[in-house]
């Protein structure tokens, strides 16, 4: 059982996370037969069952129907689902094919002209943009996106065939299964280093990915350590925004690449982090062959990526944004965004931490990034996949905020003190179940107002 072509049914263990479903869509939409599990009812598995695919809850499975047999059936886990976990153990025993979700991955990108988005940030607002403009140009594109777009209403742009965008993620290296035709590397500053040990481990492995790809086909930010098409803002960069100003909270630039510049184009996400990632896959899609003349149309009805500075709520007197942030840098991205938005207004920031062990490698960047807002409330620390680490907790984290305006709350009472502390501008910021309760909050100011 090895190509992909030849298998009919494919089951899925942790079917809701965002990259699996994705991928359930994706063998949905070209005829295959899908199922899978999930620990927990949520809108994606709701989404999922909506297209027809059954999805169970009941950990005890498998449930599956007859046809899900050994020799017809492809079993894809994720890493977050633990070895000794009952149904995979069972499907194990029984004898069936079973991959990880990045090997299937890989092997559809693979089989295809492929684009690869990798970076510790940015992989999936770079992999929305590119995918977008590559389907607004007219390209046959399958683009696997790790977050909801806007445009397109979730995690899967199907447009054709011939071409594959994915996210390349570093997470226990898996992005060196790829052998893409066209790559990025965003950014890599240290994360994961429960899996790398080390920043230096990190940045090797994202030089063996970029070897994956000759430096002529690789973008990287300018400034990192990796020979190719340079990326930046008012800069030297290969590719670049050149007289950047900011009108109506929308970015006009013109873009300057090597064979010209386009000028007056538009981009309407907030933050130069986002800018960033829009001018590496403005040269990206150039690279593969996109008409150049309808790239600024294109990039203009792009409307971005849920939770990634997404405006649960913008009028005059109350805004409230909600971000994926859960790392120092993209925190601090968060921060420049909101100020360049609203310089002279205070910012309350609610942040919930993801995972005991980023949390410890970064406890201090944590604490020097949230003391630029006026005021932080934080949530318990969101474990994941981890168990608790001594003397790692929302009030060691807590003690090193240099802010006077900072508490620590709990779901139970954040909506009373968010009320309580009537600021104009708040962020809500994490990845771990958060968005549940941004959704509680803003009802709330919504009502209030």
């Amino acid at each position: 059982m090895n190509a992909l072509k030849d298998i009919q049914h494919f089951y899925f263990i942790g079917i809701g996370g965002i990259g699996m479903s994705a991928l359930a869509f994706y063998f949905h939409e070209i005829g295959k037969h899908v199922a899978g599990y999930d620990k927990t009812p949520s809108d994606v598995t709701r989404s999922l069952e909506e297209k027809g695919i059954p999805v169970h809850f009941n950990d005890k499975g498998p449930e599956v129907d007859a046809p899900y047999q050994i020799d017809n059936t492809l079993v894809i886990y994720t890493p977050a689902v633990p070895s000794n976990f009952g149904e995979l153990v069972r499907f194990r025993e029984s004898g069936y094919t079973i991959k990880k979700r990045a090997e299937v991955l890989g092997m559809i990108a693979n089989a295809h002209y492929s684009l690869a988005v990798a970076g510790t940030h940015g992989k999936t607002t770079t992999s929305s943009i590119l995918g977008h403009l590559l389907a607004e140009t007219g390209a046959p594109v399958t683009a696997f996106i790790g977050g909801i777009t806007n445009n397109y209403k979730g995690n899967l742009i199907q447009k054709g065939n011939d071409v594959i965008v994915v996210e390349a993620d570093e997470f226990d290296r898996s992005f060196l299964q790829l052998t893409p035709d066209i790559a990025c590397i965003t950014s890599m500053d240290a994360d994961h280093l429960d899996i790398y040990g080390d920043a230096t481990t990190l940045e090797n492995t994202f030089k063996e990915f970029g070897s994956l790809v000759s430096k002529e086909k690789l973008f990287v930010q300018n400034g990192l350590p990796i020979d190719g098409l340079t990326v930046g803002i008012e800069d030297d960069a290969m590719y670049s925004a050149q007289n950047v100003v900011v009108k109506n909270g929308c970015y006009h630039f013109d873009f300057k690449h090597p064979d010209g510049v386009i000028s007056q184009m538009q981009f309407n996400l907030p933050g130069r982090h986002n800018l960033s990632n829009a001018i590496t896959a403005l040269g990206m899609a150039m690279l593969y062959g996109s008409p150049t003349e309808l790239l600024p149309k294109a990039l203009l009805s792009f409307s971005g990526v849920n939770r990634r500075f997404t405006y649960r709520i913008q009028t005059e007197n109350q805004v409230l944004i909600d971000d994926y942030a859960h790392h120092p840098t993209e925190i601090a991205a968060v921060y420049q965004s909101v100020k360049e938005m609203y310089p002279d207004v205070p910012v309350l920031a609610v942040f919930q931490p993801h995972l005991f062990s980023r949390t410890q490698d970064f406890m201090d960047d944590f604490a020097m990034q949230l003391s630029q807002f006026n005021e932080v409330f934080l949530l318990d620390i969101y474990p994941a996949r981890e168990l608790p680490i001594d003397g790692v907790t929302s009030s060691v984290l807590l003690e090193k905020i240099k802010l006077e305006k900072k508490r620590l709350v709990t779901k139970d009472n954040l909506l009373e003190k968010i009320q309580q502390a009537s600021q104009k501008v708040v962020v809500m910021m994490g990845a771990g179940d958060i968005g549940v309760e941004i959704m509680k909050v803003t009802q709330l100011l919504k009502n209030a107002s």
